[in-house]
């Protein structure tokens, strides 16, 4: 089957002043269907072009000679969870489900939105920070460049994008800032709470 680039959840200005319509074009319309070209281009005439993305993920992993294939892949796959991570008018508390569980393992918001911080801040270089579920337990995690949780049999429920093209255009070097305004005024709860299930 044919990866697609998928739509984005909201207008590329609807996230405004927080990512601007300049970085959404960029990230979603440049670097996510540059991944989506690349892919096709490396599966395609080969046993992995009839297989699902997460399955071509799972089967690439830690595979030295489709370490390109696995790196594509991986980032059209991080990149459609990261678009639904985010909405209009999003962050603050978290609701429902997700906020009990929060307060169960980690002792408040508090806690919990300090640690994910610090997991996209001292990322070194470019990657990712998770919220996940392992073994019906909250844990926070990074990834470097494309690795996903999902290459490793965890259960993703938010993620925040620290590779420098997220955030360059409207943040420079501030990855803080950019991080404030994440987690501030643009998760989706409802995703996160969605994804629990």
């Amino acid at each position: 089957m044919t990866i697609i680039l998928p739509d984005l959840p909201y207008e590329k200005d609807a996230l405004e002043p927080h990512i601007s319509a300049k970085t959404l074009t960029f990230h979603h319309g440049k670097h996510h269907n540059a991944y989506v070209t690349n892919l096709n281009k490396l599966i395609e005439g080969t046993d992995l072009a009839s297989e699902t993305l997460e399955n071509i993920i799972k089967k690439t992993v830690n595979n030295a000679d489709k370490i390109g294939i696995f790196n594509n892949a991986a980032q059209v796959w991080n990149h459609t969870f990261y678009w639904q991570s985010m909405k209009p008018n999003g962050g603050g508390l978290p609701t429902d489900d997700i906020a009990e569980k929060i307060n169960a393992d980690f002792g408040g918001y508090d806690n919990f939105i300090e640690q994910l911080k610090n997991a996209g801040l001292t990322q070194f270089g470019s990657g990712w920070a998770w919220l996940v579920m392992k073994n019906n337990n909250l844990e926070i995690i990074k990834t470097s460049n494309a690795d996903t949780p999902i290459a490793h049999g965890l259960k993703p429920l938010l993620t925040v994008d620290v590779w420098e093209h997220a955030y360059y255009l409207d943040y420079q070097n501030g990855r803080g800032s950019y991080l404030n305004a994440f987690f501030n005024n643009l998760v989706n709860w409802a995703f996160v709470n969605s994804n629990l299930v």
